[in-house]
């Protein structure tokens, strides 16, 4: 069995949802899944300064809120220059 590697490991991820592995790789914040004692959105992308966008309350699917979040991420980067439309 060949040796798997961290590429070939986040490879799906990053071609399903390009734009949150971005923000990961690029440091910029982080993304937390499940409601909390403080929230009840499904999930929420923040940064150092705090939250910058939730999602809503209930999904079909994990994968929709995925979808939703790196949307937002994707115009979150066009607005701040580090994306083209």
């Amino acid at each position: 069995m060949a040796k798997e590697n961290k590429t070939d490991r986040e490879t799906p991820f990053s071609s399903l949802y390009p734009n949150i592995a971005w923000w990961r790789q690029s440091s910029r914040g982080w993304i937390e899944l499940g409601r909390d004692e403080y929230r009840s959105s499904m999930i929420r992308v923040l940064d150092i300064g705090g939250l910058l966008w939730e999602g809503d309350d209930e999904y079909d699917s994990s994968g929709e809120a995925m979808a939703e979040a790196d949307n937002f991420i994707r115009q979150w980067r066009i607005e701040n220059g580090y994306a083209t439309q």
